[in-house]
């Protein structure tokens, strides 16, 4: 009898056991699928991957963070594939852009740099309003060889804007386009100075160039057409001025060498 008994039972547990995990029905606090913890090198999500590794500078869905809104358009229009790759795999330098891939000390795979690009293209851009828009290119690397290679290596940026760009020639073309914000030597008017040493050294000549022919719509800049109504910027227009900003960079440079090298003199 007992032993019949204790088969009974054993069957009774079996057959509890086979219908618990038959069902889908989950214990209290178990964490579905969506919710399970991944290796950060497993995640393939581009929201996710966004959230966690962009939002803090660039904004949630891309707009109002401290940095250039990448929730853009025509930015994403101008930017090339390989320049935004390049940006997040290799960092800003000078700026507080890090690395994020792998082989430069972050935690990114090359597989999760491309979900970040093509999921900005696939979120964000809108191709279609920029048919018949003849777009600046986007550097001067594309149709110019570099006269310092070293230096746009170091700096993972295109920094030969001067190559074809005349400092000289962008004073005029920066009065025509940019004092009437940025005040006649850009050192301020309705917009902040542009000639700030402190805003110089945070920013590539890549970037200067951007922001020239983008524009900053968060921040009521203009691109490359709404400076002056009815006159976009030319391509040489374009070079000029971002020349004539970079030549106050490398003055600041060479003014605060002079210092320098005249207070050592002075400690002899």
């Amino acid at each position: 009898m007992i032993a019949r008994l204790q088969i009974g039972l054993a069957a009774s547990v079996g057959l509890a056991i086979t219908l618990l995990a038959g069902c889908s029905a989950r214990l209290p606090g178990q964490p579905n699928e969506a919710e399970r913890w991944r290796a950060p090198a497993e995640i393939t999500d581009f929201n996710q991957l966004y959230t966690q590794n962009c939002a803090g500078c660039h904004g949630p869905g891309g707009r109002l963070g401290a940095a250039r809104p990448l929730n853009d358009p025509l930015y994403l229009a101008f930017v090339t594939d390989d320049a935004l790759r390049q940006a997040i795999s290799r960092g800003r330098a000078g700026t507080n852009m890090p690395a994020f891939s792998e082989q430069a000390g972050g935690h990114l795979t090359d597989q999760q740099i491309d979900l970040l690009v093509n999921g900005m293209r696939a979120h964000w851009s809108k191709p279609d309003d920029f048919k018949g828009v003849d777009l600046p290119r986007y550097s001067v690397n594309e149709t110019a060889t570099p006269s310092g290679p070293s230096e746009a290596v170091n700096n993972n940026i295109s920094a030969e804007t001067s190559q074809t760009g005349d400092a000289p020639r962008g004073s005029a073309t920066y009065k025509t386009f940019c004092a009437s914000c940025h005040g006649t030597d850009g050192e301020g008017g309705l917009a902040g100075s542009i000639v700030d040493p402190n805003f110089l050294n945070l920013v590539s000549d890549q970037g200067l160039r951007t922001t020239v022919v983008v524009g900053r719509a968060d921040m009521g800049k203009p691109d490359w057409r709404g400076n002056v109504p009815g006159h976009p910027m030319s391509a040489q227009e374009i070079d000029d001025v971002v020349a004539w900003l970079a030549a106050h960079r490398k003055m600041t440079t060479v003014a605060v060498s002079k210092v320098d090298h005249s207070a050592s003199l002075n400690m002899k």
